[in-house]
């Protein structure tokens, strides 16, 4: 699939698509936008939800819509989706927009029992080091966008600054998903991925 647009979001997709377990049936995508990844998810598993409280965006969703993908609009912290029901779940810039606890559990609330949370985050810099860390991703930046037209998305996408720095992130990631693997990525976002225990819990 050609990416119709890139932007630093987009530049993880292929880190989410890989973090999609084997067999998985069905997959959620939280904050889905315009469904690209949803789309994409669509390869991976044999259902897929793509979730969005933007109007607009699941409007923009539902003009391009595979036989096994649904979208919704809606909030995924107003329990209007089922929990305990995906086998994946991928949240990609979507946790800042709420209070980072209740976001997480929100999500975790949704997996099934050992289902897959791929989380792709944003923070902001707070020490000298991560100033140092975010200037080396600068070029790779540039290059990516002058190769692929720009750095651009859906228009009307809801946008949001992040109200923890990186190491407030990575701490409340362990401390509310133990065991998972955090990695902060060159563009500007970390992923952390999380196996649901088989019997259920958090």
């Amino acid at each position: 699939m050609t990416d119709p647009y890139w932007n630093h979001n987009v530049h993880y997709h292929p880190a989410v698509l890989a973090a999609v377990p084997d067999g998985c049936r069905t997959a959620l995508d939280v904050g889905c936008g315009d469904g690209l990844l949803a789309r994409k998810l669509a390869q991976k598993a044999e259902s897929v939800t793509g979730m969005d409280r933007s109007p607009e965006m699941i409007r923009l969703a539902r003009e391009q819509t595979p036989d096994n993908v649904t979208f919704q609009e809606g909030d995924y912290l107003d329990d209007t989706l089922p929990e305990s029901t995906y086998d994946f779940v991928s949240a990609v810039a979507v946790v800042h927009h709420a209070p980072f606890e209740d976001a997480v559990r929100g999500l975790v609330r949704l997996l099934a029992p050992g289902g897959r949370l791929m989380i792709v985050g944003m923070a902001y810099n707070h020490t000298a080091l991560d100033w140092v860390i975010s200037g080396c991703g600068l070029p790779f930046s540039l290059l990516n966008a002058r190769l692929r037209g720009g750095k651009r998305g859906p228009a009307g996408m809801p946008v949001k600054d992040s109200a923890m720095h990186w190491t407030e992130a990575r701490k409340a990631a362990h401390r509310l998903l133990p065991g998972c693997r955090f990695r902060r990525r060159l563009l500007w976002r970390y992923t952390a991925v999380w196996d649901k225990p088989q019997e259920g819990g958090s």
